[in-house]
């Protein structure tokens, strides 16, 4: 008679670790994603070149990469809630400092920070949210997670838009109203019941009895991870260079910036819980292929068509379809990545980003210097597609 390995307790599609988790997800991701839309406002007060605005950018994400492999190994052997503890007082620790920072290398200082504290805070978390329910849900909670953070990353921009472009504080001040509301974050992490290690052993034991996969450096997954550095590359040459190039170029105000970023990200509370159903009921790699191309037609007609609402609208619709597919893309991971070494591959999965936008903004800064501001632009939707194309024929999920 054979015994079936016990099933993980936690096995709800909602539950109050997960809300709090989203809640965390939130936090860590607002004060964080301020930088892309001060950027006009750090270029003038620091009276920075291209070339350190592209460090600015660099050494943050650049930083990363270091700690990518030794966060994924901990998370595999000592569970989520110590990391996730460490990577809200980070994100506390960036916020204040960028509160107080008067020259740019105090700034790179808290960019990094709270760079860093993504790094820290996803891959264990990941892992633990994949592993609250079965295969047939992950997308879906995956999709509700990836809610709080995209309404993170909405709630910076939008806090400069308003506080700044409207009500006429100092950006500094906005790092430091951030501060409280993040270590209100790790109280709330007290509650959030962490995995032992039997129950992390049974998840992982359930899950050896549907996954094929046995090698984390698989041939799919190098290839996924291939086409995910591609396409963060692309991003890369974007990310520092298009708030200055509306601010300067274009003529948009602060407030107009703030408003467009944050709008973009504030979506994916609808959209990542949308996209994680529809992922879950079309294939995660059907799902990710559509959306990934719709994106990259909105960006090349945002880039393409003139005028302040034709970018706006286009610009939205490729948030839009990349926030629909990011529990897709969370899923594939997991799937690609051996049970006992899940919180490894989503530690990897965030590697293309660390690596691949810090040298783009080098790129995109010699770019800017020789050809002017635009040349970024259809550079970078050449590479999006190229990536798409390695993701849709070069890797099989099933």
């Amino acid at each position: 008679m054979t015994v079936e390995p016990e099933k993980p307790k936690d096995t709800k599609l909602l539950s109050y670790s997960l809300l709090i988790l989203v809640l965390t997800h939130v936090l860590i991701h607002a004060a964080g994603n301020m930088r892309a839309t001060l950027f006009p406002v750090l270029k003038e007060e620091f009276s920075l070149t291209n070339q350190q605005i592209g460090l600015i950018i660099a050494i943050p994400t650049l930083s990363q990469a270091f700690i990518t492999i030794p966060v994924g190994w901990l998370s595999d052997r000592f569970g989520s809630k110590k990391l996730i503890a460490l990577s809200i007082i980070l994100a506390a620790s960036g916020a204040l400092i960028g509160s107080m920072s008067t020259n740019p290398w105090m700034y790179i200082l808290a960019s990094t920070l709270l760079t860093v504290t993504s790094t820290i805070y996803h891959p264990p978390t990941q892992s633990h949210v994949s592993g609250m329910t079965g295969k047939k849900d992950r997308s879906r909670v995956l999709g509700v997670w990836n809610a709080g953070g995209t309404f993170g990353v909405s709630l910076g921009p939008l806090s400069v838009s308003i506080l700044v472009g409207y009500l006429s504080f100092q950006w500094r001040h906005i790092y430091g109203f951030w501060v409280i509301p993040i270590l209100l974050g790790l109280g709330a992490l007290y509650f959030v019941k962490d995995s032992t290690l039997e129950e992390r052993e049974a998840r992982v034991k359930a899950d050896e009895g549907e996954s094929k996969v046995t090698k984390l450096l698989n041939t799919n997954m190098i290839v996924f991870l291939a086409s995910m550095t591609v396409r963060m590359f692309g991003g890369g040459l974007t990310s520092g260079f298009l708030s200055i190039w509306l601010a300067n170029e274009v003529g948009w105000s602060l407030a107009d910036i703030g408003l467009m970023f944050g709008s973009a990200s504030i979506l994916g509370i609808f959209a990542s819980p949308i996209g994680g159903e529809m992922a879950a009921r079309y294939g995660e790699k059907r799902w990710l292929t559509f959306t990934l191309f719709s994106s990259y037609v909105c960006f090349l007609l945002a880039i393409l068509l003139k005028g302040f609402w034709p970018f706006m609208i286009f610009y939205l619709g490729q948030r839009l379809f990349g926030i629909l597919g990011m529990a897709a893309n969370g899923a594939i991971t997991a799937k690609l990545s051996p049970p006992r070494q899940r919180g490894m591959g989503f530690a990897l999965s965030s590697l293309p980003m660390s690596i691949a936008t810090s040298l783009a903004a080098m790129v995109a800064a010699y770019m800017v210097d020789l050809y002017g501001l635009y040349s970024v632009f259809p550079a970078a939707a050449v590479i999006y597609f190229t990536g798409w194309a390695i993701f849709y024929w070069g890797v099989k999920t099933d």
